[in-house]
């Protein structure tokens, strides 16, 4: 890469701009304006077709915009039809703006007015390129050539308005704004609203658009807030911000910018846009969202809207795009693992508390994803603690802490061989497969138990490598009686170093699950688990499953 052609080409503004950096986070909601029907859909390799807009457009107003660009009626036939049939058959909701997109061409003005027409509200985009590039080698033309452009287009939207039938709001862009000099910019926007006088009763909307990322976010922000401090008829302007992505900090861009005094933002469910894209709406929200900020939209459905969303545009969303992707809450990781099934845990205990879980800084209910399938996710890569955690919230298996380590390499040691992520069924199936009444080599078959001189006695019957056999016990309970039958027929020195047992089920038919852990002679700790309506024939199942894996 030769460096050397590369410049910064943004300015700054003529004044020090910085009393964004005062302000900590964002404190409320903008006023959001949805541009998936035109940025959005202009960028896609296939354009929608027109049901497919009408159904992208009736989601946009489920989740709650009340401002949707719906595209640029002269580009195409299919737009043009898009705008008549939201209007022609009442789809528009009384409380929602549609707003469409036009050059400041007279025969692209003429057509957009046509499409418009008995609108009950709808905010006609005015724009024309400003920046140095654009001036220079686009149209060849001087500042007042091109703010001439803006004005004439400026006073062809009023004239046009007054005589079309609907009712109708005013947006100026100067296109390029970041390569733009913001005292141009300035001069240029303050032209339009000379033309529209706006008012607190009437206002319009001044956008500054990151067309093109220039810069670092905090740059943009001194750029918003100069325009901020410095246009005319600032009670009756609307300052609203659009940002692509091209530096890859649209968000940024974006959260600066509001801080600096924008008002309005305008972008696209999951980025979608031009090139690489504009500023994600459903980031932007969330991130208010987990600062305590009410959004003012409905993220309750991502899985829905990444559904249709992929659908309808033939785009895939990022596994790792923010609050959306399909890996964003899932840790795979044994130590994120651990500290999330016990944030989670605490999270029950104190439900209506604040929300602060370990690595996950929003409840993934709150946007539609859950617990089991998202969240703790099993591979070679991960610990006793999400498998325990698994276990437990899926199938009921409450492991003893020792007990979770021994499972968890088991259920790794699979992983590893598979190369890939285990499903919580095939988590289940090794657990139950090495540790739950296991038979090998041992099979209990049926056992008594009788009292003689103050010690429990025991009879066993077991099947031992094909041999049907009784073997005897005696001890101070019936767990320790059977381990004394088992040390006697095998010549075995073991201890019970862990013993747990809780109810599987509910009701009449409920099964028990016990766990025991047997230290050998050599030091060997050893586990298995016994599941059986009957707690006393749960507990000796996992008895012999432990001395099995002892015995091989």
């Amino acid at each position: 890469m030769d460096i050397k052609k590369y410049a910064r080409g943004y300015f700054m503004p003529p004044e020090e701009c910085l009393d964004w950096t005062r302000r900590e986070y964002v404190e409320h909601a903008p006023v959001w304006c949805s541009v998936d029907l035109r940025d959005g859909n202009q960028a896609l390799v296939n354009p929608m077709s027109l049901d497919e807009k009408v159904e992208f457009f009736a989601k946009l107003v489920h989740m709650g915009f009340k401002e949707i660009e719906i595209g640029f009626p002269a580009a195409s036939d299919t737009e043009y039809a898009f705008c008549r049939k939201l209007i022609d058959d009442g789809l528009i909701p009384d409380d929602v703006t549609i707003q469409v997109l036009t050059q400041a061409r007279v025969h692209i003005i003429n057509k957009t007015f046509e499409a418009v027409k008995g609108a009950k509200k709808a905010i006609i985009h005015l724009y024309n390129s400003t920046s140095v590039a654009q001036r220079e080698q686009v149209f060849r033309k001087s500042k007042d050539e091109i703010k001439n452009i803006a004005v004439e287009g400026a006073t062809l939207l009023k004239k046009l308005a007054d005589k079309t039938s609907g009712n109708f709001l005013f947006e100026y862009s100067p296109e390029s704004f970041t390569g733009t000099e913001p005292e141009y910019a300035l001069e240029v926007c303050n032209a339009v609203l000379g033309v529209w006088k706006p008012s607190p009763n009437k206002k319009v909307i001044i956008n500054l658009p990151v067309t093109v990322e220039m810069s670092l976010p905090h740059v943009y922000a001194s750029q918003v807030e100069y325009i901020c401090k410095n246009i005319k008829y600032r009670d009756g302007v609307i300052i609203s911000l659009h940002p692509h992505n091209d530096r890859g900090t649209a968000v940024a861009d974006a959260e600066l910018a509001l801080l600096a005094g924008g008002e309005r933002v305008e972008g696209t469910l999951f980025g979608n846009g031009e090139r690489t894209g504009n500023v994600d709406i459903i980031t932007l929200g969330m991130n208010m969202a987990m600062h305590g900020v009410e959004p003012k939209l409905d993220f309750s459905f991502l899985p829905e809207l990444t559904e249709m969303y992929e659908r309808l545009s033939g785009m895939t969303v990022s596994p790792r795009q923010p609050y959306s992707g399909a890996l964003v809450f899932t840790a795979f990781s044994g130590s994120h693992q651990d500290a999330i099934a016990k944030g989670l845990a605490c999270r029950e205990k104190n439900k209506d508390g604040v929300w602060s879980v370990p690595y996950l800084p929003v409840d993934p209910a709150d946007v539609g994803r859950s617990y089991d399938a998202d969240v703790i996710r099993i591979n070679s890569q991960s610990g006793k603690g999400g498998i325990g955690y698994v276990l437990e919230n899926k199938y009921g298996f409450s492991l003893p802490a020792k007990m979770r380590e021994h499972v968890g390499y088991s259920v790794k040691r699979v992983s590893d061989v598979a190369r890939r992520e285990l499903s919580t069924d095939e988590v289940r199936d090794v657990f139950v497969r090495e540790y739950v009444n296991l038979t090998s080599p041992v099979e209990l078959e049926y056992h008594s138990f009788s009292k003689h001189e103050g010690k429990v006695c025991v009879t066993m019957y077991i099947v031992n490598e094909g041999s049907r056999d009784a073997i005897y016990g005696e001890g101070n309970g019936q767990l320790d009686a059977a381990a004394d039958a088992l040390k006697r027929a095998f010549d075995l020195d073991f201890t019970i170093a862990d013993y747990t047992e809780h109810a599987l089920d509910s009701g009449s038919n409920s099964r028990a699950c016990a766990y025991v852990g047997v230290n050998g002679a050599s030091g060997k700790l050893s586990f298995g688990a016994g599941i059986d309506t009957d707690i006393m024939s749960a507990s000796i199942k996992a008895l012999i499953g432990a001395v099995n894996k002892l015995l091989i």
